[in-house]
């Protein structure tokens, strides 16, 4: 079975670079169509279901806004 995870994203330290959004293998994260409260349209995780914690995002993030974990199986 393959791994489950979990990515959360800080909106508001998030700067909109979306090295995240390109680094995400299976394209669970995309662009907010909100702004935060800087005026930038921060990443956001659109399929987190899909998420399989590869850590990617986390890895390429240079303003260390995101975290991964690893669910345990049954987990949401």
């Amino acid at each position: 079975m393959a791994k489950r995870g979990k990515a959360l994203i800080d909106h508001e330290r998030c700067k909109g670079c979306l090295l995240c959004v390109r680094a995400c293998p299976i394209k669970v994260l995309t662009v907010d169509t909100e702004p935060n409260e800087g005026g930038s349209y921060p990443a956001k995780v659109m399929y987190g279901m899909k998420c399989i914690a590869c850590g990617n995002c986390f890895e390429v993030c240079p303003d260390m806004c995101i975290e991964v974990y690893e669910l345990e199986e049954g987990e949401a």
